[in-house]
């Protein structure tokens, strides 16, 4: 069992052919086609059902909260796709038409793979206004097409990759000139060799700095599709934006499940930081005793403490959201608000443990195969995958403030995070009773640039009480706050009476106190089998180096010897200047 309670299920998959192979001297394209590979053996270990997927089973948080996500950030990309996006949208389909469970579990099973397609590349968050269509011919066939180069689907990776792809493509639904709003379709794209017929995919540079993903510009050139690729009705929606929330229902989904995934890191950034602080030594080559773990110095322990805090505090906000989520008497516009508000604040603690880990590492801290840059960057991905949070909190926020619904009300108002999350909510409450419309040119300047900071404010209190009621060790959510507290310092002085100095002292002494246990506390996140960095021991850093090219000959330069300077300056003039 892992520290998380459940089954190990990847436990085997470190020291598998596919995860050991050598990828730093490997090109993209072979990397990307290795990362296939590896989401297939993740998927198949979780032995996923139809019912998983539906259901939103224990096995498929347990998936999305695997430290599995740290060796290949690409592969886990392909397999929340596959799973939770593609197969769970069919899936919805297949209760009222059996003929789709085959395909489901086609995908479940990694016999083909699965995309979903939906933003396009002139439409990211505005997704009403897709301009992919599907027009119903006189046959009963559908014509699926890209009418502009802004309407291809920007992103989802297409090319052919070895097995069989078929997507999920929302596109408008034309009917006898009519627009019947946005539906998804069954679309084949290739047979894993080439692509199929009036289906066209250009891949994309790689991102660079992440595990390669052949993201991919995608377009449909009057792609004619049978009348049981339709997934849903052909009547026009009385309701045109509840019927487009209501087709991509998974994002919502995604928003939570990518979230679980900035747990791992966070616990990879601690584990890292500790070792690599206990190994790296300064002082005496010779003398042992003359020797002092880099670790001894504050400056190297306030990051790994913090990370490793927040680590502990967002286990506790996890535990808490997903059954949240999970809870269907929960209004479902409060639910996709908790999922929003915990994927903004997970990804903004994983985020700052990686840069402050790994500056706190020098030099070694910017190579990606000490996994923390990378990490960093797929969790840039993460932020705007399946619900950007900037878009996110503008629309929550603002639906607060016109009361529209509440989030969960504080279990202990008067904490600390409590009254910050309350003024933050209180100020905007102020601007927008003064203006005319929440869609206005002064709520676009007053109220849109607060939004996330405001929506993380809500966050780091529900993580508070996540924390208080599940019995986190008071220490870690001492610091949790102290933490918190340094993102909005002024606000603390301003209305907390907490000046600079409180606010250091209160920092000091939750580390003083947390500092004792992080060995143990370390040691109980329990990721050591998926941390592959080598600067993380002397065994792991030698066989690293044992790996690594080799360059050596018999050559021999007189650095004297003169070859001439870059502009054909003669030696005496040289010397002359000299």
């Amino acid at each position: 069992m892992s520290s998380q309670g459940y089954p190990s299920r990847t436990r085997h998959l470190p020291h598998s052919d596919a995860f050991t192979k050598p990828t730093h001297h490997m090109d993209d394209n072979s990397r990307a086609l290795l990362s296939y590979e590896k989401a297939k053996e993740i998927g198949l270990s979780y032995d996923m059902t139809i019912d998983d997927v539906m259901s939103l089973s224990p096995k498929f948080w347990q998936l999305h909260n695997d430290p599995v996500s740290l060796l290949d950030g690409a592969a886990f990309t392909l397999l929340a796709i596959q799973f939770n996006l593609c197969a769970g949208t069919i899936a919805r389909y297949a209760r009222r038409r059996p003929e789709l469970i085959p395909l489901v579990e086609d995908v479940l099973r990694f016999r083909k793979h699965g995309q979903f397609m939906l933003t396009e590349l002139g439409h990211g968050l505005d997704i009403s206004n897709i301009e992919t269509t599907a027009t119903l011919l006189p046959s009963g066939e559908f014509l699926l097409h890209s009418p502009t180069p802004s309407s291809a689907k920007f992103m989802p990776p297409t090319m052919p990759a070895g097995l069989p792809c078929v997507a999920v493509v929302f596109a408008r639904l034309m009917v006898n000139g009519e627009f019947r709003g946005h539906r998804a379709f069954l679309v084949p794209l290739n047979d894993g060799k080439q692509m199929c017929t009036g289906v066209q995919s250009q891949l994309l540079p790689y991102r660079g700095g992440t595990n390669p993903l052949p993201h991919a510009l995608t377009t449909f050139s009057n792609v004619r599709l049978p009348r049981s690729a339709l997934l849903g009705s052909l009547e026009k929606p009385t309701n045109m934006h509840a019927n487009l929330m209501d087709i991509i229902w998974r994002v919502a989904i995604g928003t939570m499940a990518l979230g679980c995934v900035a747990l791992p890191l966070m616990q990879c950034y601690a584990t890292i930081g500790t070792m690599y602080s206990l190994r790296r030594v300064i002082g005496s080559a010779t003398d042992p005793a003359l020797r002092t773990p880099i670790l001894t110095f504050r400056t190297q322990q306030a990051p790994i403490l913090a990370v490793t805090a927040n680590a502990y505090v967002m286990q506790a906000f996890q535990r808490w959201s997903i059954k949240q989520f999970c809870t269907m008497s929960v209004d479902a516009r409060v639910r996709h608000g908790i999922a929003a508000i915990f994927k903004a604040v997970m990804v903004q603690h994983s985020q700052q443990g990686a840069i402050s880990v790994s500056e706190r590492c020098g030099a070694q801290g910017l190579f990606a195969h000490n996994q923390m840059t990378c990490l960093h960057g797929e969790m840039r991905g993460i932020a705007i995958a399946e619900g950007d949070i900037l878009g996110l909190a503008i629309r929550l926020v603002n639906e607060i403030l016109i009361g529209r619904y509440d989030m969960p009300l504080p279990a202990d108002p008067n904490s600390l995070l409590a009254r910050h999350e309350a003024g933050l909510l209180d100020d905007l409450r102020e601007v927008i009773r003064d203006l005319p419309h929440h869609r206005n040119d002064e709520a676009n300047r007053l109220i849109l640039p607060y939004c996330q900071p405001v929506m993380e404010a809500i966050g780091h209190r529900m993580a508070y009480d996540a924390a208080v009621a599940a019995g986190v060790r008071p220490c870690l959510i001492d610091l949790y706050v102290a933490n918190v507290v340094k993102l909005d310092a002024a606000w603390y002085a301003e209305h907390a009476g907490l000046g600079r100095k409180a606010q250091q002292e209160m920092e000091t002494r939750a580390q003083d106190q947390v500092l004792p246990l992080l060995g143990k506390l370390v040691k109980d996140m329990d990721v050591f089998a998926y941390v592959t960095a080598p600067i993380i021991s002397d065994e792991r850093w030698a066989g690293f180096v044992q790996d690594l090219k080799v360059f050596r000959g018999n050559a021999h330069v007189d650095p004297l010897e003169h070859r001439g300077g870059r502009f054909g300056v003669e030696t005496e003039m040289v010397r002359s200047h000299l």
